[in-house]
Formats: C-alpha cells, structure tokens, sequence
C-alpha cells in the first residue's frame, strides 16, 4: 500500500463583492511543502499586481513584504490560512489548507461501478 502524503491543498477563488452571486473557483493547486504553498499565492500577487487599483496593489504588497511570513509559520503549525485582496468590485481569495492526500487507485481499463454514472451535477442559480 502506498503511505499516505502530507501537504497543502491551495485555490484561488473570486466573487463580486456588489451583487449576490456564488464564488468562482479559478484555480487550484496541490503543494508538497509550506513555502511551496504560500509561493504560490505570492507568484499570483507579483504577477497581477500591476493591474490592481493602488489600495488592493498595497494590501498584495503589504501580505507579501509582511503576512507572508505569518501565513508560512501558520501552514507550518499544520493552520489553514486566507489571503484577499479586493480590487474594484472584485475580492479575490486564496486559501491554503493542510491536507492528507490520499493515493488513487489507477482507473485505465477498470470498470467502474454502476452508480458513478448515477452523478448527474447540477447548477445553482441564485435568485433576484
């Protein structure tokens, strides 16, 4: 049996902060260590920082210069963390979790069972 890992399960999510519409998740990622996870954010922020309004563009800087030493201490506690920045009428969020990650059993040439094609997903709509 393959041991189980240990890491950090990272996403980045957005919402408009004006009407009541659910969040978007626009990217996730799985991060084997502390400062893989929390390079991640920072990467993001240096790279959209340019495009943010000026107070979003210091919140990004403030958590990179200051907070991002707090988030990496607090990942290395095993604490799940959130870093936001609100840009016009959008807050985007990212979110690092500590996580177990399970090993997957490969699916190429198995059958599945029946009921994995019971799943029908469905969308939510929210109302005026």
């Amino acid at each position: 049996m393959t041991e189980l890992r240990r890491g950090y399960w990272c996403e980045c999510w957005t919402e408009d902060v004006t009407e009541q519409q659910r969040r978007a998740l626009l990217a996730s990622f799985d991060a084997s260590t502390a400062p893989q996870a929390d390079r991640w954010v920072a990467v993001t922020l240096r790279t959209i920082s340019p495009a943010l309004d000026p107070d979003a563009s210091d919140a990004a800087w403030e958590w990179l210069y200051e907070g991002r030493i707090e988030t990496r201490r607090a990942l290395l506690r095993s604490e799940p963390c959130t870093v936001s920045v609100t840009h016009e009428d959008t807050r985007i969020t990212w979110t690092i979790r500590p996580v177990i990650f399970l090993p997957l059993t490969h699916r190429q040439s198995a059958q599945l069972p029946s009921c994995a094609y019971d799943f029908k997903p469905q969308t939510t709509q929210v109302s005026d």
